[in-house]
C-alpha cells in the first residue's frame, strides 16, 4: 500500500520529496524540537528554520498553545506567507511535529504536511544534514483564527462521559500500556513530569501512539491503520477524543485519524493527563490491585 492510498495524502511528504525541495521558494521546512541542542543545533535539513516546541509552539507564560499574534510573528520571522507549502518534521517520530501541525491546523493554516518518519528518517537515509541557520526574508501573514472544533477541554471532556457510555463518543488514551494501567506516572523521557495520580480517563481505549508507525518511524498503511483501530471499537462515525500527557503523542494519532484515515470528528486533549490526573475530584479508572 502506498502513501497515495490514505485518506488525504497531501498531508504527507517523503524524505526524498523534501530533499528535492529544499531550494524551492514555496516551501518551508521547519524542525520542531522538544529539546533543540540534542537535534537542530547538531544538525538539520538544509535550509530548515527551527520552531522550538515549548519556546514558539506553547505560549511561554501559560499553559496554552500560542496565541494568534504569537502564531503570526513566529510565521513572519519565519519566511512563512499564505501560500508557503510548510513541512513539518521532528524529533521523537515527530510527535512535537504532529503537535504543530495539530496547532497550525487549530488556526486554520493551510498547506502544512509532515515528513513521514521525521529527523530519525532523514539520518537513516543518510541525507545532507547542516549546521547553517537560515535567516529566509520576513513575510506578512494575516492574523488567524482557531477552530475549536479540533481541541477538546477539560469540562468539555468530563461532559462527554455520557456519550462514551452511550457509544457515539470514544475516548483514546495513546500512552504506553503502563501509563494508561496507572503503574507508571510518566514516560521515560519525562521521569520526572508526574501527575498526582494514574490511570486513565473513565472508559478510554488505550491504543498506543506506538502501534501506528513501521520501525522506521514511517506511518503504517491504511489497511493496517484501519484494521488497528477498528479492532478497539474506533469507528468512523463516533466522535473521537484523544490523550495522552501533555498533547503531543495524542497530536500523533489525531493526525492518523483524521489525515490518514479521514475520520470526520476527532478532537484533541491537549490538557491530557497532565490536567486530568491532577484535576481535583475528577474520575479515573485503574486496575485495582
Amino acid at each position: 500500500m502506498t502513501e497515495k492510498e490514505y485518506a488525504h495524502p497531501e498531508m504527507l511528504v517523503d524524505a526524498e520529496w523534501v530533499e528535492s525541495h529544499l531550494d524551492d521558494p514555496r516551501v518551508r521546512v521547519a524542525e520542531v524540537d522538544y529539546d533543540p541542542a540534542a537535534n537542530y543545533q547538531l544538525g538539520h535539513v538544509p535550509g530548515s528554520v527551527l520552531f522550538d516546541w515549548k519556546r514558539d509552539i506553547n505560549d511561554p507564560a501559560h499553559r496554552d498553545v500560542l496565541s494568534a499574534g504569537q502564531l503570526k510573528e513566529l510565521f513572519e520571522r519565519s519566511g512563512v506567507s499564505p501560500d508557503t507549502t510548510l513541512v513539518l518534521y521532528g524529533d521523537f517520530n515527530n510527535w512535537f511535529a504532529a503537535f504543530a501541525a495539530w496547532v497550525f491546523d487549530y488556526y486554520g493554516i493551510p498547506n502544512v504536511r509532515l515528513m513521514n518518519g521525521g529527523r530519525r528518517k532523514w539520518i537513516e537515509e543518510d541525507r545532507p544534514l547542516t549546521k547553517e541557520v537560515p535567516h529566509p526574508p520576513a513575510t506578512h501573514y494575516p492574523a488567524p483564527h482557531p477552530r475549536e472544533s479540533l481541541r477538546a477541554y477539560y469540562e468539555e471532556v468530563r461532559g462527554m462521559l455520557p456519550a462514551v457510555e452511550n457509544g457515539t463518543v470514544a475516548f483514546v488514551d495513546v500512552r504506553g500500556p503502563k501509563e494508561y494501567s496507572g503503574e507508571m506516572l510518566a514516560p521515560p523521557e519525562y521521569s520526572t513530569e508526574n501527575a498526582q495520580r494514574g490511570g486513565h480517563i473513565p472508559k478510554a481505549v488505550n491504543i498506543p501512539w506506538g502501534l501506528t508507525v513501521n520501525e522506521d518511524g514511517t506511518f503504517k498503511s491504511r489497511t493496517e491503520l484501519e484494521k488497528l483501530y477498528r479492532d478497539h471499537g474506533i469507528t468512523p462515525e463516533k466522535e473521537v477524543v484523544v490523550y495522552c500527557r501533555i498533547g503531543e503523542r495524542s497530536s500523533h494519532t489525531w493526525f492518523v485519524l483524521k489525515y490518514l484515515l479521514g475520520y470526520p470528528r476527532v478532537r484533541n486533549y491537549d490538557g491530557s493527563w497532565a490536567e486530568w490526573g491532577n484535576q481535583i475530584r475528577s474520575p479515573i479508572e485503574r486496575p485495582q490491585p
